[in-house]
């Protein structure tokens, strides 16, 4: 069976996955790019295998619109097309969360943005559709993925702690984990330390 799926979400010690003062020229806040240098720093070993946990039977992506981009508020034009230029990475539909309305954008190698505005249990059933009996990726920001997972609606997340200290920005945790989730896999590297979070047992989240 399908399941939606977090990837590779950086969270420093102190419990952020974004900085302070989020920009265009800061995506990820003062400091935040740091906690994803494992993953582009020729990951080897299991901090490579992760990474590559992203793209394997994944057939469709759910993100926040704070992740697709930094405009607030209604779309001025259709100029903003996301941070990953012509060809984004993702090669696949992705649903982008929104209140604000906005055709598809087609963009080359596969990636089409779709806007949905009517909540994230549709989204999800959009993605679903649309990855054809794949899993669905979800994307951040912090805000989107404590949406999903207090809602049950999110199997496993993968947080790669690194060993850094943001001192503010955005939480992805703000208390405990919703009842029915634990902690499913802890595995450290040199580089971070990556905890899977899914859903467990009542016997054994007890």
């Amino acid at each position: 069976m399908p399941k939606l799926r977090a990837f590779n979400i950086g969270m420093s010690l102190d419990g952020f996955v974004a900085g302070v003062d989020q920009s265009l020229e800061e995506p990820l806040g003062v400091g935040g790019e740091e906690l994803h240098t494992w993953m582009f720093d020729d990951p080897k070993g299991v901090d490579a295998d992760f990474v590559a946990r992203r793209t394997q039977g994944v057939g469709a992506t759910v993100m926040g619109r704070n992740m697709f981009g930094p405009i607030r508020g209604e779309w001025p034009d259709d100029r903003w097309k996301g941070w990953w230029g012509d060809d984004p990475p993702y090669h696949h539909p992705v649903f982008v969360l929104t209140h604000h309305a906005r055709d598809p954008v087609e963009m080359q190698g596969g990636t089409t943005w779709n806007f949905v505005t009517d909540g994230i249990e549709s989204a999800l059933a959009q993605a679903y559709e649309a990855a054809d009996g794949r899993d669905v990726a979800l994307g951040g920001g912090a805000s989107t993925l404590r949406q999903f997972l207090e809602a049950g609606l999110l199997d496993d997340l993968h947080v790669a702690v690194a060993p850094v200290v943001l001192g503010g920005g955005e939480r992805l945790f703000t208390g405990p984990l919703p009842a029915g989730y634990g902690v499913i896999e802890h595995v450290p590297s040199d580089a971070v330390t990556h905890v899977r979070i899914g859903k467990v047992s009542a016997s054994a989240s007890s």
